[in-house]
């Protein structure tokens, strides 16, 4: 049957809506929203619905354009002093510790195969390609969940795990692609060529990733463009073409468009809060896309029957393969203490990225492939479901949890002002309360050097003067170069609602 264009945009927008309604109901429950995009894909999919997806190429296609865009932003998020103190563990967990993880991994399938699930029909080298594929954290789970639930994490857990996730995909991938290769060629492999060509991937991608994010901002800062709006696009097509450059330079473009990112997003450019706010908003419609198509390709009745072996796998990573890693490669870390090793274990996510690289085997026609994708599939949803709705209390249960802060960001007034000015920035709700204080502006207990910039009334912004009357209901705009002191006035005049940013 003919498709037309319409009809895939009328499906595509409703997916989209669907399971934007379904993420917002099931944040309210705890429930990781990743899980429920994938959860919405299968439940109109061929086994649903009836919206059959089969198409291989154009699922890989989607994936790689995805994950791209996903850790990219993930990069830009990525604050280069937050992960200063914890680049060393991150960097061994992002390398030896996926390797690890696919050896111990891929040596219990290839045991439960033989001895235990003898229909699973697993030699040893299909055992390792599917341990291959989901050895590594999946960033699109790690950045969506820790962001979306906003949970705040002592001793630097929360930029470790971030840094983890978003630089171990390269080793998984290039594992999972060396393992297709000895499968299909049915050759001995020469270790020392893979050992090789990982090293190469890995060297090339960090170089690439470093040096054409410092060209992309100094070539972000000298275009002047007529249409400001314009800015946003040009942050996103840089991170593909970093992607895209990296692959036929013979790197690694995953953890190259990762760098670049780390790289653009610590330094100055122009319209960068607009850009990073429009990468943000493209990351998650990314994610959303990314678990769709993949929840769509699989077919829920092709999973009856590696459904016990896939939960048995996936247990046994969440319990005996992911902690051996983790206590195995920071060792060398004494200060990482055994409760941050235990958090760190529990943080072993399993998300998109394996799905993605699941697809490959299919992709090349592996014999077995659709075995190895099912299989996957389960241990993806058990992850989520067990691992990721449980993150914040086993994070309160190790006493790792820190207290949110009582600050948002700024939503009424979208403002931006020079990096170069050291500020912190509120927007209070004027009430009753504050009112007793004094009417007039001129009247607030504001602090020295703090300045109130605008005042929003309904729907309507204006400069405020000293006398100006304020209203119950006002919105107040503040920056001051004295933070602490602004939130001690705040105390002592009653204001608990206000919105912060601070500037630095």
């Amino acid at each position: 049957m003919e498709v037309s264009t319409e009809l895939i945009l009328l499906i595509g927008s409703f997916l989209f809506f669907v399971s934007m309604l379904v993420g917002k109901a099931g944040h309210r429950f705890g429930v990781p929203v990743l899980l429920l995009f994938l959860l919405v894909g299968m439940v109109f999919g061929g086994d649903g619905f009836g919206l059959d997806f089969e198409n291989i190429q154009i699922a890989q296609a989607i994936g790689t354009i995805c994950l791209t865009v996903i850790l990219f932003s993930g990069g830009l998020d990525t604050k280069f002093r937050e992960i200063k103190p914890v680049i060393q563990p991150g960097v061994v967990l992002a390398t030896l510790g996926v390797f690890i993880t696919a050896i111990i991994t891929g040596v219990f399938i290839w045991w439960l195969s033989d001895r235990v699930y003898a229909g699973l029909g697993m030699g040893f080298l299909t055992a390792m390609l599917l341990a291959s594929t989901v050895s590594s954290t999946d960033s699109a789970s790690v950045f969506g969940i820790l962001r979306s639930k906003g949970l705040a994490l002592k001793n630097n857990l929360r930029p470790l795990l971030e840094l983890e996730s978003g630089s171990n995909d390269p080793m998984a991938y290039m594992l999972t692609v060396t393992f297709i290769s000895i499968v299909n060629s049915g050759n001995d492999p020469n270790f020392l060529m893979v050992i090789v060509n990982i090293v190469v991937q890995l060297v090339v991608g960090s170089l690439l990733g470093y040096f054409l994010g410092k060209l992309s901002v100094g070539i972000i800062n000298r275009i002047r463009m007529d249409n400001a709006s314009l800015y946003p696009v040009l942050l996103l097509i840089t991170g593909i073409f970093i992607f895209s450059i990296t692959y036929y330079l013979k790197g690694n473009g995953y953890l190259a468009v990762y760098i670049a990112g780390l790289v653009i997003g610590n330094s100055k450019f122009v319209h960068k809060r607009t850009s990073m706010s429009f990468m943000d908003g493209f990351a998650w419609m990314s994610q959303i896309l990314l678990f769709l198509t993949l929840g769509l390709l699989v077919n829920p009745s092709e999973l009856i029957p590696v459904l016990m072996p896939g939960i048995i796998i996936a247990l046994f990573m969440i319990f005996v393969a992911r902690p051996i890693t983790v206590y195995l490669c920071l060792i060398p870390f004494r200060r990482i203490s055994f409760r941050d090793k235990t958090y760190i274990s529990w943080v072993g996510l399993r998300g998109a990225v394996p799905i993605i690289f699941a697809i490959l085997p299919l992709a090349a026609d592996v014999p077995g492939a659709r075995t190895v994708f099912n299989v996957v599939f389960v241990i993806t949803i058990v992850s989520l479901l067990f691992q990721g709705t449980s993150l914040p209390i086993v994070a309160s249960w190790l006493g790792l949890a820190e207290k949110p802060s009582n600050y948002k960001s700024l939503e009424d007034f979208d403002v931006e002002f020079s990096e170069e000015i050291k500020s912190a920035m509120t927007e209070i709700c004027i009430t009753e309360e504050t009112l007793k204080h004094g009417k007039n502006l001129l009247e607030m207990p504001l602090p020295d050097n703090t300045l109130a910039v605008m005042v929003k009334r309904g729907e309507r912004f204006f400069v405020p003067t000293g006398q100006t009357a304020l209203q119950d209901g006002d919105r107040l705009l503040v920056i001051s170069d004295d933070e602490e002191a602004l939130k001690e006035t705040y105390k002592n005049i009653g204001i608990s609602e206000f919105s912060y940013r601070k500037n630095d």
